[in-house]
């Protein structure tokens, strides 16, 4: 069975890759740059997830389309940045006076929230959840979590988004500085993706020789 991701972040696509079911084929959804993307408001990743399986679904009929929505939460700031971890210092206004790419202001933009934080309360997870849609309809849902905490200072080159920054506890390294094999056997896409996979089996045919 093929099934369509609904990205073009290549990060996710090797998370997704890593963890795939032999019975499924993941294809990027074609043409998807050219496809204007769907708003994203929901309050949760559930909520966003649902909303652009069934939005590229509707677009490319009678295919299975997975999309994602995932972030960092971090339990002293309430969940934070959470459903908004793309766009969190663009969110609190925060513009530091160098220019910075996107994931190195919203690195700094955590870390400012967290001044005040001590290193022992800094706990939070990556979370992701992945929706399944055909048609318009979702068909299965699929979380995963891994539980961390953010560090006063980036380490490791590896990764994007906040990986410099979080610290996963039973290697002692950041997601950042894991190899890629150890990174790929904890994240949290590869586990909503065989979450994903396990739900999907209950209501379609994953057996490619049928």
């Amino acid at each position: 069975m093929t099934i369509y991701v609904a990205t073009t972040n290549p990060g996710k696509l090797r998370d997704f890759a890593a963890a795939a079911d032999p019975r499924i084929t993941l294809l990027p959804l074609p043409g998807l740059k050219e496809i204007d993307a769907p708003a994203e408001d929901e309050p949760t990743f559930e909520g966003n997830a649902r909303v652009k399986a069934i939005y590229y679904s509707e677009r490319m009929l009678g295919e299975i389309i997975m999309a994602d929505d995932s972030g960092l939460e971090v339990d002293a700031l309430g969940g934070a940045p959470g459903v908004r971890s793309a766009r969190y210092a663009d969110d609190v206004g925060f513009a530091p006076a160098e220019p910075l790419s996107t994931d190195e202001r919203n690195n700094l933009c955590l870390l400012h929230a967290l001044e005040a934080i001590p290193q022992e309360q800094r706990q939070g997870r990556y979370h992701c959840v992945l929706a399944a849609a055909r048609d318009g309809q979702v068909l299965a849902i699929g979380s995963g979590t891994v539980e961390g905490s953010v560090l006063p200072t980036p380490r490791g080159t590896e990764g994007f988004g906040y990986d410099p920054l979080f610290l996963v506890p039973e290697f002692e390294k950041t997601m950042a500085e894991l190899d890629m094999k150890t990174k790929l056997t904890i994240s949290h896409r590869g586990r909503a993706f065989s979450a994903l996979t396990k739900a999907l089996a209950k209501v379609v045919d994953l057996n490619p020789t049928k």
